[in-house]
């Protein structure tokens, strides 16, 4: 392979994530929702388990393939696979764990709308819920999930 076609590789790997999800992207993070939403913010960082989720990531990597990982992704942390959702714990940080916006959607609009109700799900449904809590995965993973589990 010749260094050009190398280099060019190189950089597209660089650059691929923010073409996908966007320099800013769609999601903001929980923090972002607790500037106006503190109450709310703080019980939700105090008892829900679903704000530490990227803990089980953690503790279960050294057990999993890179590509079982990733499917991990999807449930324990906020808009993977998304415009601007989480990318990597370096690059996003802030969307390691399962935050508001993976119940409530995007916050981006809503936060610079100064906080237009109209635009952020104020209601989650069922169907928001079950695709992570669904039969499957309670049966893989022996968990019970709870409604509104230290959540607000």
């Amino acid at each position: 392979m010749s260094r050009g076609l190398l280099m060019f590789l190189f950089i597209i790997a660089l650059i691929f994530p923010v073409i996908v999800h966007g320099a800013e992207g769609n999601f903001v993070g929980s923090a972002k929702c607790g500037e106006c939403h503190e109450q709310e913010y703080n019980k939700f960082k105090t008892y829900s388990k679903k704000s530490k989720s990227w803990h089980s990531i953690e503790i279960m990597a050294s057990d999993l393939t890179a590509d079982e990982i990733e499917g991990c992704y999807e449930c324990h942390t906020t808009g993977h696979g998304q415009p601007g959702g989480f990318v990597s714990i370096q690059s996003t940080p802030h969307l390691a764990d399962v935050g508001c916006e993976t119940c409530h959607g995007p916050g981006r609009a809503h936060v610079e709308a100064d906080g237009d109700p109209s635009l952020i799900k104020r209601k989650p449904t069922e169907a928001d819920c079950t695709k992570c809590h669904n039969a499957e995965r309670v049966q893989t993973f022996d968990f019970r999930p709870l409604i509104n589990a230290g959540a607000h």
